[in-house]
């Protein structure tokens, strides 16, 4: 599976999944840059791009800048999101719910519409979305969050659709609870031993980004660990 000399992009780069799939990508010889709302030092000079993902016109300045310095952009890797939780009798406003929408869904889809343009002049295009296993099946104060994600996953596939002809292949991850100092922090009595692993989830992703995969396009992929 290897990445030579690809140019990927991953959003939410700074992050942990973001950068265990930086890592990997690095690790098989492909050329990362690193797009989120904070600039990272130790990054190296001209990896990290700092964008609010909302905002398409910048996004789009964004991945021209990438597409100018690195020549061109062969893969998106859409990492950046958030999570809430809260139940809908405890809810005041509803603002969770539309921050949820922005923060996962619109990143997702702002970035792959600005690298669009860029994709479709390489041969083999890849786009990777980051959703989630409670897309699938979601549980108490997990409403706005699994409802966004699954319209993550729902955007992988009309994108899949809209692309399987023109040598652009779109896939989703459904991680279940990733092994994070967060989430270790925030859900002290879990099970850390079932979650899964950051690198696993990095390692289905690069599967996804490689000349391996070039025939699995609109699928959504759970990697859960054990939970």
């Amino acid at each position: 599976m290897s990445l030579r000399d690809k140019v990927i992009v991953i959003t939410g780069a700074l992050g942990q999944l973001g950068g265990a799939v930086a890592k990997e990508v690095m690790r098989r010889e492909g050329q990362v840059a690193l797009v989120d709302t904070r600039h990272d030092p130790g990054a190296g000079a001209g990896r990290t791009w700092v964008v609010d993902l909302r905002s398409f016109p910048d996004v789009r300045d964004t991945m021209d800048d990438i597409a100018r310095r690195f020549g061109g952009i062969d893969g998106l890797v859409n990492v950046a999101g958030g999570f809430t939780w809260q139940t809908l009798e405890d809810s005041t406003d509803l603002a969770e719910w539309e921050q949820m929408f922005s923060m996962n869904v619109m990143t997702c889809v702002n970035a792959s519409k600005a690298a669009l343009p860029h994709l479709l002049r390489r041969d083999a295009g890849r786009i990777v979305n980051v959703s989630a296993a409670g897309s699938i099946k979601a549980a108490t104060g997990m409403g706005a969050y699994a409802a966004s994600k699954s319209g993550v996953a729902r955007f992988t596939e009309a994108l899949a659709d809209e692309l399987k002809n023109r040598r652009i292949t779109v896939n989703a991850v459904l991680p279940s609870i990733i092994d994070t100092p967060r989430n270790r922090e925030d859900m002290p009595d879990g099970d850390f031993s079932a979650w899964v692993k950051a690198d696993e989830v990095a390692q289905t992703i690069i599967f996804l980004l490689s000349d391996a995969a070039a025939g699995v396009t609109g699928s959504l992929i759970p990697v859960t660990g054990r939970v």
